[in-house]
C-alpha cells in the first residue's frame, strides 16, 4: 500500500487569479479490512428473524470485494471530524474515507496530520476556501468505490445509516439514494422558515426535474459511482448550489433510477456552527432556474 502524496489540482484553481497556486495534495489509500458481518453471523440472524425481518431491518451482507467511498467536505470542523471518521469506520462497511479540508484554519490541518497514515484515508486540501460544491468535485475526481456517499464533517448526518441507504442499490434496485430528513423517525425540530425554505426548494426542483423527492437539500446523496463519473465533469457549482445541480444532472440520465429513503438527523443551530444561510438559498433558486 502506497503512502505517497500525488499534486492534485482543483479544476478551479487556474481560474481563480487570486488564490495561491498550489497543488493539492492527495494520498493514495485503500479500502479498510473487513466486512459489515460474518456469514456466520448472518446466516444466524436470518435464521432467527426470517429474511422478511432481517430485509426490513437492512440485516444483508456485504458483497466481500464492494468498496464506499465517503467523501467528506471540510471547513472549519477540527472538533466534530475525528467522530465523523470513527463512526464511518463503525459500520463495518469496507470504505475508502475522503477528507477534502477546504480551506479550514481552526485546527482542523492538525486532525488531518493523525489521520494521515491511516490505510483507509485519503486526504486533499483547498488553499483557501472555495466552498462546499468544490471540495465535493475534488472528491469525486478520486473515488474510486463502487458506490459513493457524500458525508458531512458535523454530527448532525449518522453514518450508522449507509446500511439502509445501500440497500437498495446492492439489492439492484436504484442507482441513486437520497436520505430524507423530513420522513425519518428521529430528528431534531428545526425552525419553522428553514424547514419551509427547504420544502420549497425542493418542491421547485420537483417541477424542473420531475422527480418526487421530499428533501433535495439532503446531504446524504449515495450513487453507483458510474452516474457521478457521468455526471461530475460537468459540474460548476461551488457552494451548496451544487445539491441542486447534481440533481438536475443526474436526473437527465436516461434510465436512471432514483429512491429515497428516511434518516436520522441532528441539525445544528448557527451558534453550534451551522453554515447555510438565507444567501444559499438565493443561490438555490437561481440553480434550479439554471440547471
Amino acid at each position: 500500500m502506497s503512502s505517497d502524496n500525488i499534486p492534485l489540482r482543483h479544476p478551479d484553481d487556474d481560474l481563480a487569479a487570486d488564490e495561491p497556486a498550489k497543488p493539492l495534495k492527495l494520498r493514495r489509500a485503500g479500502a479498510q479490512t473487513g466486512e459489515a458481518g460474518s456469514k456466520e453471523r448472518m446466516e444466524s440472524l436470518q435464521s432467527t428473524l426470517g429474511p422478511s425481518v432481517c430485509r426490513q431491518l437492512a440485516i444483508y451482507p456485504i458483497p466481500d470485494s464492494f468498496l464506499l467511498s465517503a467523501i467528506v467536505p471540510i471547513y472549519n470542523e477540527a472538533n466534530t471530524l475525528q467522530q465523523v471518521v470513527d463512526k464511518i469506520r463503525e459500520t463495518g462497511i469496507p470504505t475508502e474515507i475522503i477528507l477534502i479540508d477546504d480551506g479550514s484554519d481552526d485546527g482542523t490541518s492538525a486532525v488531518l496530520d493523525r489521520l494521515r497514515d491511516d490505510p483507509d484515508i485519503k486526504i486533499a486540501s483547498h488553499v483557501v476556501n472555495q466552498g462546499k460544491g468544490a471540495a465535493l468535485r475534488t472528491g469525486f475526481t478520486v473515488a474510486t468505490g463502487d458506490v459513493v456517499v457524500v458525508q458531512d464533517a458535523d454530527l448532525e448526518y449518522d453514518p450508522d445509516d449507509y446500511m439502509r441507504l445501500l440497500q437498495p442499490i446492492l439489492e439492484g434496485r436504484a442507482d441513486v439514494v437520497y436520505g430524507s430528513r423530513f420522513s425519518g423517525p428521529d430528528r431534531r425540530v428545526s425552525r419553522f422558515w428553514h424547514e419551509i425554505g427547504n420544502r420549497l426548494i425542493t418542491y421547485l426542483s420537483n417541477l424542473s426535474t420531475n422527480l418526487m423527492l421530499s428533501d433535495v437539500e439532503t446531504c446524504y446523496k449515495m450513487f453507483r459511482r458510474q452516474m457521478i463519473e457521468t455526471v461530475g465533469p460537468t459540474l460548476n457549482e461551488r457552494g451548496f448550489g451544487i445539491e441542486l445541480e447534481m440533481t438536475a444532472k443526474l436526473a437527465r440520465l436516461k434510465g436512471i433510477r432514483f429512491h429515497e429513503l428516511p434518516i436520522r438527523y441532528r441539525g445544528r443551530s448557527y451558534a453550534e456552527g451551522k453554515k447555510i444561510n438565507w444567501r444559499d438559498g438565493f443561490r438555490a433558486l437561481w440553480c434550479i432556474m439554471r440547471y
